[in-house]
């Protein structure tokens, strides 16, 4: 075979950018491996086991995967950058590389149809495809496998660290699925934070009691690594704003890491850092503080720049040298091996008809301040402006603030959900959707939270600085200055007193609501109503 049949074409394109060149492949191809923006881990086996002469690596950049929910101008550059950068290795690796770019004039915008453009065009012998991150792109791959005229092969991911048939077993003939249990088994099943004699490091599973504490006048947070976009990045930054101009966010803040080199550095810096103080701290929510003492990770994991098990064995390894103390260590990887591990299982445990569940029967519409910032709450005023600055909200900002108010406005959990796909820069549909309709809306039925997360604006209060200087009052449920958050609160215990007295977790709050004498609900239920009416939330019953 020709050397020319066995490497990636590098001409350049006369009519765009110059520093990402124009990757064709020449020449018959047997494995074709489709990469999906989300799949970035050059350790993936499918990738491993390529044959340089033979095979090739598939890579599309369509806008209409920033568009089926509107993305955040930060979290597409983010994918495209991310996948530029992996290209450019792959092919400096010998591996050869078809690229559809977003500015290619044949580019048709839609995965499913730049996939079969690609198969005609390079009539490969196979198709293969890693498990992707949604149930959307799962049920197109299956299309696929029906409709083209090759075989189409779907390999593990084996980027985490439970396989989704394990994930079943485990949850088969169990009455609920609770994540401390599915925590300990993980612990036990990859040896870690584990005694000689199977016992937890420290005696205890978890330290979430102690980290819980609020910030005040705690250590100054290190700030996170910065990464300026280099020329790849700059470039994916001008194609956005030029073609993809509707896309909300903004993008000059810019300093996610797009390539693996970068996330390590980015793994180092919170390791070093912030994560001695990551565990009493990781609730925590500051004005002008938008990333404390988090580690800025989940980007880099979720594209699989980064693997779980190096990011877990860097924290382990702070603990043993006597860097970072057990409460952290173990805080930080119960969300790595625990919590993501968990989320993810649900998610394909669960099926495509989980995206239709709305337990709590609510049906408002997501405000338009969550797009533009412009509302009067402090807090949500803080939260939303970073989000827009940064694509990021740790995770308390995002349950009891942003998502809180969804919850207890009675906001139909589908536009939350998607609202969190389309602003964080880390967001992938496996993770998004358990966490928004299971913990953040209550609307699977308790499958993934065991209570709803509503809570008023003392909460808030209790856990960040945000409420000094507030137009509103949280304390107050009713008047000129009731926080939206008190008054929408008590509303929706009153609303869904019925469906939480089933909850035993719940109790002590349905027994505060029974307190209140029939003329403070009456004012209360008018007040949420207004509240809901200012909003835009309109009716929430389902009623036009």
């Amino acid at each position: 075979m020709s050397r020319r049949a066995t490497t990636t074409s590098l001409r350049r394109r006369s009519h765009a950018t110059e520093h990402f060149p124009r990757l064709r492949v020449r020449g018959s191809v047997r494995n074709l491996l489709l990469v999906l923006g989300d799949q970035l881990s050059a350790r993936a086996a499918p990738l491993r086991n390529l044959d340089a002469a033979r095979d090739a690596v598939l890579m599309l950049e369509v806008a209409g995967e920033s568009r089926h929910v509107p993305s955040h101008k930060q979290r597409t550059t983010l994918f495209l950058s991310a996948m530029r950068h992996f290209a450019l290795d792959l092919v400096k690796r010998g591996l050869r590389v078809h690229y559809v770019a977003l500015d290619d004039p044949s580019n048709t915008h839609s995965l499913d149809t730049e996939l079969r453009r690609a198969v005609d065009e390079l009539r490969p012998q196979t198709m293969h495809v890693v498990h992707p991150g949604e149930w959307r792109i799962m049920l197109m791959l299956e299309r696929w496998r029906r409709d083209l005229p090759i075989p189409t092969a779907v390999h593990d991911d084996d980027h985490f660290l439970l396989p989704p048939a394990e994930f079943a077993a485990w949850a088969a003939g169990r009455r609920q699925l609770v994540l401390e249990h599915f925590y300990r088994m993980m612990r036990r099943r990859c040896g870690i934070l584990l005694q000689e004699d199977g016992e937890p490091e420290g005696g205890r599973w978890n330290y979430d009691a102690d980290n819980r504490r609020p910030y005040r006048n705690g250590p100054t947070p290190s700030p996170p690594v910065r990464f300026e976009p280099d020329a790849v990045t700059r470039e994916v930054i001008h194609l956005v704003c030029e073609r993809l101009p509707e896309l909300p966010g903004r993008l000059d803040h810019f300093s996610w890491p797009v390539a693996r080199r970068d996330a390590l550095r980015a793994l180092r810096d919170f390791v070093t850092h912030r994560l001695p103080n990551f565990g009493p701290y990781q609730d925590a929510m500051v004005a002008g503080q938008p990333f404390l003492f988090h580690s800025l990770l989940s980007p880099a994991l979720n594209l699989k720049l980064l693997d779980p098990r190096e990011v877990i064995d860097s924290a382990l390894a702070a603990w043993r040298n006597g860097r970072a103390p057990l409460q952290s260590v173990e805080g930080f990887v119960r969300q790595v091996l625990g919590w993501r591990e968990f989320i993810r299982g649900i998610y394909w445990h669960a099926g495509p008809e989980y995206a239709g569940m709305n337990g709590l029967q609510q049906h408002g519409r997501l405000p338009e301040f969550y797009w533009t910032g412009d509302t009067d709450a402090r807090c949500l005023k803080l939260c939303l402006e970073q989000v827009l600055q940064h694509g990021y909200g740790h995770h308390i900002q995002r349950l009891m603030v942003t998502g809180n108010l969804a919850l207890i406005a009675g906001v139909h959990p589908r536009q939350i959900s998607n609202w969190y796909l389309g602003m964080y820069v880390d967001a992938v549909d496996w993770v998004t959707l358990p966490n928004t309709l299971g913990m953040v809306m209550h609307a699977d039925g308790g499958l993934v939270g065991t209570k709803p997360y509503a809570a008023g604006g003392r909460y808030i209060d209790k856990m960040s600085d945000y409420c000094r200087g507030c137009a509103y009052d949280p304390t107050q449920r009713t008047g000129p200055r009731a926080c939206p958050f008190t008054t929408l609160y008590w509303d929706f215990l009153a609303r869904n007193q019925r469906r939480l007295a089933r909850n035993p977790r719940m109790s002590l709050a349905l027994q505060s609501l029974r307190r209140l004498p029939q003329a403070e609900l009456d004012a209360i239920r008018a007040a949420a109503c207004a509240t809901r009416e200012r909003m835009g939330v309109g009716p929430i019953d389902g009623g036009s």
